[in-house]
């Protein structure tokens, strides 16, 4: 059984964030299970190491007290995810967060051409950030400015893609397996695979599986972490 002392010193918390939490839902629900558990002191540390977006479920590691200096070296390791894109449709936010905006043709779309497109996209690819994402711009997070209605140019970046594995193929929907380096965005992924295809696409749903050698296999709910405890 841990103790105060335990949670202090620094440890890794393997969660399986659920559909539709925020990852900072997530960290303030374990930070009050193990404030009231234990009476921790008020400025206790803890901290998530990489952001999962509401609508995707997985592995999500929380560092606690002196654990969380090496949030920064975690975050940094090679992630692997797993989901679907439904092609045919575009959102302004590449995700189900927000409604179709555009439709396209996939009569065209064969399972060699998506086999043929992957390769397009395995290696250093420039990937342009979702303008419904958290980074900030003239001040603001780009889904402040989008939510706002307002233009802003957005620089792409430089990113890696490790594997990039259909794992199913069932029209609309492609099933996939990705491996990639900090900083991907998989909606961008999945949006850029589209336009890859001459068709257009958004990602329906995301697991993360894996970062560097931790695996969701090993996490649990916050639900199942306040029983344990």
């Amino acid at each position: 059984m841990k103790t105060a002392e335990d949670f202090l010193n620094g440890q890794i918390l393997l969660i399986d964030k659920p559909l539709t939490w925020s990852s900072f839902q997530a960290v303030n629900k374990l930070k009050y299970i193990l404030k009231r558990k234990y009476d921790l002191p008020k400025k206790f540390k803890i901290g998530h190491a990489g952001t999962l977006d509401p609508l995707a479920t997985g592995l999500l590691i929380v560092c606690t007290g002196k654990f969380t200096k090496r949030i920064t070296e975690i975050q940094g390791q090679a992630k692997e995810y797993t989901g679907t894109i439904t092609v045919g449709a575009t959102t302004p936010s590449y995700d189900l967060e927000t409604e179709v905006d555009e439709t396209f043709p996939t009569e065209h779309i064969t399972a060699e051409l998506i086999q043929e497109t992957v390769k397009q996209f395995i290696g250093e690819i420039d990937q342009k950030p979702p303008v419904f994402s958290a980074i900030k711009k003239d001040g603001k997070r780009l889904y402040e400015h989008a939510r706002a209605g307002e233009e802003v140019e957005i620089s792409s970046r430089k990113t890696t893609i490790h594997e990039f594995e259909i794992t199913k193929f069932y029209m609309p929907e492609i099933e996939f397996r990705v491996v990639c380096s900090k900083g991907t965005y998989i909606r961008s992924l999945a949006f850029d695979f589209g336009k890859a295809l001459n068709s257009g696409a958004h990602l329906s749903v995301l697991r993360r599986t894996k970062i560097g050698d931790f695996s969701v296999e090993n996490g649990i709910t916050p639900e199942e972490f306040e029983k344990k405890i």
